[in-house]
């Protein structure tokens, strides 16, 4: 069984799995994914920051639901 890697906030604030409302989410689970992509933004004072993997894998599950609030270090994807 592969290792998994979680992938956690950088920053607390709102966590989006997509662009914007009328685009796709960046990653489904089961999505390949390869360091450096994008797989949410945290938004902060409506500023917002890309949460990218630094390793390559698949996305496992989401930790968190598209516009949760979450903390920081909290996990956001799990990666196998």
């Amino acid at each position: 069984m592969s290792e998994k890697k979680a992938i956690l906030s950088p920053l607390p604030g709102v966590f989006y799995r997509k662009p914007s409302p009328e685009k796709p989410d960046y990653v489904q689970e089961g999505d390949s994914v390869k360091a450096g992509d994008i797989v949410g933004l945290i938004e902060v004072m409506k500023n917002f920051y890309e949460v990218k993997v630094e390793v390559d894998g698949v996305i496992d599950r989401f930790a968190v639901e598209n516009e949760s609030i979450v903390d920081v270090d909290q996990e956001l994807v799990t990666l196998k």
